[in-house]
């Protein structure tokens, strides 16, 4: 009977000892896992474009308060890049093949922009056309060689691509094997898709439009855009409309800018490309810790607390 007394005893203590264990996991647990949730955090970047009321000196500029959002939720930021007119830029220009043959004058303002980047830029020249994306130049640091891969558009119906998002796509494929930082694309084109029907060609039904923004801000793309019409869709004010809207689209929610002068041929690129650089002088990468884990579309608020500043970011990407 003693024996079996001090059997239940012993097996007594070993239940509660293990109760006792059990309880300190648990609350071992219960400690550790918002830092283990934290620690899962992955750091996202995405463009962003300063805008300033009143010019102020850069030094004032770097002391900006950014404060960023993801789904509602208040992220850390980890890190503002390229502050500064110097700084490097991965950029790829793309020109729709059969814009009006008048465009072709605009190339060496063009190309005098290119010279103009920073030193350390990477550049690629490609032409939106039948078929697939013509490539003049891959990305390439030699911005004189970049400069004089651009051409004039050949100005021909039969030059039309099947749309041009489609290639833009293919571009943003391209930024792949390069660098993070500062990335853009610079988009001449007339934004028309009738691919599937004259109903495509509204920004809310064009299909490979919504691929271009989810892919552009997947890769933390800001694109920008020049619009031209081409010789086939010039006489049709209703397509204008819709075409202008869709590159209004892809900019805003990549963080880029669309430039337009009204519904007809531009009379000149030089408003755009003074704007351009502007722009691209106060473009910064942030980086932030996101704490969605979640596939799908994420979306990005990003404010300043700072008087007299702006922010225009994407609409929010896709993981």
């Amino acid at each position: 009977m003693k024996q079996l007394r001090k059997l239940f005893a012993l097996m007594t203590l070993c239940l509660l000892a293990g109760m006792a264990c059990e309880h300190t996991s648990a609350q071992t647990s219960a400690i550790s896992s918002p830092e283990s949730a934290r620690s899962s955090g992955r750091p996202v970047t995405i463009p962003l474009t300063i805008h300033v009321k009143d010019a102020k000196p850069e030094a004032e500029i770097q002391t900006i308060d950014l404060t960023v959002s993801e789904d509602g939720e208040p992220q850390t930021v980890l890190s503002i890049r390229a502050m500064a007119t110097n700084s490097p830029i991965t950029l790829a220009i793309l020109v729709q093949d059969d814009l009006v043959p008048s465009i072709g004058n605009e190339m060496k303002a063009l190309a005098e922009f290119v010279r103009r980047l920073p030193r350390g830029s990477r550049v690629m020249i490609g032409y939106i056309r039948t078929g697939t994306l013509q490539m003049r130049q891959k990305f390439t640091t030699d911005l004189e060689k970049a400069a004089k891969a651009l051409r004039p558009p050949n100005g021909l119906a039969s030059a039309a691509p099947y749309n041009p998002y489609v290639e833009v796509i293919e571009a943003i494929k391209r930024f792949e094997s390069q660098p993070a930082g500062r990335r853009a694309i610079l988009l001449l084109s007339d934004g028309l898709d009738t691919s599937r029907g004259v109903d495509s060609s509204s920004p809310t039904q064009s299909l490979d439009l919504q691929r271009a923004i989810n892919e552009a801000q997947r890769k933390s793309i800001a694109v920008y855009s020049f619009f031209a019409p081409t010789v086939a869709a010039a006489n049709f004010p209703l397509l204008i409309s819709n075409a202008q809207s869709s590159l209004q689209k892809l900019a805003d929610d990549s963080g880029g800018r669309a430039f337009f002068q009204g519904t007809g041929i531009p009379v000149s690129f030089a408003p755009f490309i003074r704007e351009l650089d502007r722009a691209l002088e106060r473009q910064v990468a942030l980086t932030f810790l996101s704490t969605h884990a979640n596939k799908g579309f994420h979306k990005i608020t990003v404010r300043s607390s700072t008087p007299g500043v702006e922010v225009s970011s994407p609409s929010g990407y896709y993981r």
